[in-house]
């Protein structure tokens, strides 16, 4: 049966010759897996395809559905709103690709999760607006991505205490945790002044944070693109 929805592509896989297998993460049903034919290679059927498979594409999809099924298939696909700077400013590219590494941890339920989807598309298109000040940006969506994954930290303060329980010995300083705190209350759209060397530590103690919460939450391979940006 055929069912309309919206979807974010996660990543994508080669397949035989001009093939591929998509992750998208939809409105309709959580985690799903596509099977797409014909979108690779230089033939007149594949020109141009691939582009809506790249990381992060927001999609409207018509697909065929069935439960506990590998594989599916999309019979109609488009994207309705493409990114105007996400993949053209290297910076937003670096943190676009940390945050599909983030996903690809922690997006695994095939189950709808409409307040999820709608965070992930308003986040990611607020994102792609912002002209300036988004250097907090994957610091912040860390923070509101934990509340739809059960685990929110209501202050700078659970934070430490959750790590210090389990790694012990850390504490923050006054500037990291007015900062984290103002990144926790603030909207993305809200310039929060921080310095790189803030921002990267308070990166590692977001990614601890998340191992704590986050079964498999490790070997990030974007992280050193990140840690580039911040220098």
């Amino acid at each position: 049966m055929l069912h309309k929805t919206r979807g974010v592509v996660l990543n994508f896989i080669k397949y035989r010759e001009t093939s591929i297998i998509t992750r998208i993460y939809t409105e309709s049903f959580g985690l799903q897996s596509y099977i797409m034919n014909s979108v690779r290679g230089g033939g007149k059927k594949s020109k141009g395809k691939i582009s809506f498979f790249q990381p992060l594409t927001q999609l409207e999809l018509v697909v065929y559905y069935k439960k506990n099924t590998g594989l599916n298939r999309i019979s109609e696909i488009k994207c309705p709103e493409p990114y105007q700077s996400i993949p053209y400013d290297f910076r937003k590219s670096g943190i676009a690709l940390f945050l599909t590494d983030v996903l690809n941890k922690c997006l695994k339920e095939e189950e709808e999760n409409s307040e999820l989807f709608e965070f992930l598309s308003n986040a990611l298109l607020i994102f792609d607006h912002l002209p300036e000040n988004y250097l907090n940006f994957h610091l912040q969506f860390m923070l509101k991505l934990s509340r739809y994954l059960g685990f929110a930290p209501r202050s700078a303060q659970d934070i430490l205490r959750e790590i210090r329980e389990h790694t012990g010995g850390l504490q923050f300083s006054a500037e990291e945790e007015n900062v984290l705190s103002r990144l926790i209350e603030y909207p993305f759209t809200q310039k929060i002044d921080a310095s790189n060397q803030v921002r990267r530590l308070l990166l590692d103690e977001l990614i601890t944070f998340y191992q704590i919460h986050v079964e498999g939450f490790k070997d990030l391979k974007s992280i050193s693109v990140l840690r580039e940006l911040m220098e």
